[in-house]
């Protein structure tokens, strides 16, 4: 796996031997920050933006978002060996001084409020595909402000699975590459 554009472009990253993690695949992540460069359906900049990375693996969608120019990136991962690779990359790169990583179970870490002191511009969600409290999670991202207005939501899912979602959730694009399906949404105002 390797960085895709930015300042970091064509860097490799390590991943977790471990099968329980699965990294976004390249193609992915390239259709991913190309909507969010180009789509007419919701206004974004990534440049100087704050980001959080919930599930974040090795981390190769936050990396990508500081090569990009993102601001800064909260990174959330329950695993230990998977943070240790989560670590080894960021210190690789030499972006310790704009990441924060959080080693705790994504909906207890925001339920207790702690998980950082900033709203986020842009929320990426990339759970195991049979993770099912999704609604629960979006309830909880709103409940807790932690994004701000006009800010994205993007859910890595299976394209099999039927999400549900609260009502004040807007599906702004949905694209789906393999068995994965990729959801762009925000809150209505």
């Amino acid at each position: 796996m390797r960085v895709i554009a930015g300042k970091l472009k064509g860097t490799t990253l390590f991943l977790p031997r471990k099968k329980t993690t699965r990294p976004l695949k390249d193609l992915v992540r390239e259709s991913i920050f190309n909507l969010l460069d180009h789509s007419n359906k919701f206004a974004f900049q990534l440049k100087g933006s704050n980001i959080l990375d919930l599930y974040s693996g090795s981390g190769s969608f936050g990396i990508e978002c500081l090569s990009r120019q993102a601001s800064n990136v909260t990174f959330v991962e329950k695993e230990i060996e998977t943070v240790k690779i989560l670590k080894k990359n960021i210190t690789k790169l030499k972006l310790i001084n704009k990441s924060e990583i959080f080693i705790n179970e994504v909906l207890k870490l925001i339920k207790r409020g702690n998980i950082s002191n900033k709203k986020f511009n842009l929320i990426f969600c990339d759970p195991p595909f049979k993770y099912e409290n999704i609604k629960s999670l979006i309830e909880l991202i709103f409940k807790k402000k932690l994004l701000k207005k006009n800010g994205i939501i993007i859910l890595h899912r299976n394209k099999n699975f039927e999400e549900l979602f609260p009502d004040y959730f807007k599906i702004a694009e949905e694209r789906t590459y393999g068995i994965s399906k990729i959801i762009f949404g925000n809150f209505l105002s």
